[in-house]
């Protein structure tokens, strides 16, 4: 809820629904997921988030405000969970046949791998992204990672060692990774919004192909946010920590640049 780009964005309501509860729909239609659990802060002003957890009976956690990789540590360990699926709250538009492949090839290889995304590679969408690993990877980035900005984005320190893990990329077909359909900005909002109103009065559960579909008939629609940076959120976090700038470019060629 306390966003300084966009506040209370999850709780923002198109048709009458917060934007958090068409994730949550949408998570639940996965063919793969046996639980979703809400992990939010401690913080007061995420008490409606708690509220609209309980509302939809989903299990929650609190835990840290800037410290993600806690709070995700910290939900993990109370709900006993051994493989974790991780999306991000300001998402959506999330596909629940992506997020099911992901999870499958991770299925698929598991014990022989740590982790699987589609975003070590990035061909889909902002806002399609979705990560899985164990919880023995968990407990390792909890200990290993050790600088500000690699706690605040939870598969940070994974993404700068690869090489001490056993990972996995999902990549779409077509480079579709110019498309931007994440809620950081007001412009991000109405775009979201514009989709939602839409395309959900007539399919629910819309998919990515129906979204691309959308937005080609409505390029006026695609071009609300495409001035809007992907990763602009994690640049600002490494703008806030005093690095200097051999650093922080260095940080950036790492983590940033992996498109096709």
């Amino acid at each position: 809820m306390g966003s300084s780009r966009l506040p209370n964005k999850v709780m923002r309501e198109v048709l009458g629904k917060p934007l958090l509860a068409y994730l949550i729909e949408r998570l639940r239609a996965s063919q793969l997921l046996n639980r979703v659990i809400v992990a939010t802060t401690t913080k007061e002003e995420d008490d409606p988030i708690e509220a609209l957890a309980k509302q939809l009976g989903i299990p929650y956690s609190r835990g840290s405000e800037d410290d993600v990789l806690d709070r995700y540590h910290q939900a993990a360990r109370e709900h006993g969970l051994q493989h974790v699926v991780r999306v991000t709250s300001d998402c959506p538009l999330l596909d629940p046949e992506i997020l099911d492949e992901v999870v499958e090839r991770y299925l698929q290889l598991f014990p022989d791998i740590d982790y699987v995304s589609n975003t070590l590679l990035l061909t889909y969408p902002d806002g399609l992204d979705v990560e899985v690993f164990s919880i023995s990877f968990l407990n390792r980035l909890h200990r290993l990672a050790d600088k500000k900005y690699q706690r605040e984005h939870v598969t940070t320190y994974m993404v700068e060692n690869k090489h001490l893990f056993r990972c996995e990329n999902v990549a779409n077909k077509e480079n579709l990774s110019h498309h931007r359909w994440t809620v950081d900005y007001e412009e991000d909002f109405q775009l979201v919004r514009k989709i939602i109103e839409g395309l959900y009065p007539n399919k629910r559960l819309f998919l990515m192909e129906d979204v691309i579909s959308f937005l080609t008939r409505h390029p006026e629609i695609a071009g609300l946010n495409c001035r809007i940076p992907r990763n602009e959120g994690f640049i600002r976090s490494l703008e806030s920590q005093g690095m200097s700038q051999e650093e922080k470019e260095k940080i950036i060629r790492k983590v940033l640049q992996r498109s096709s």
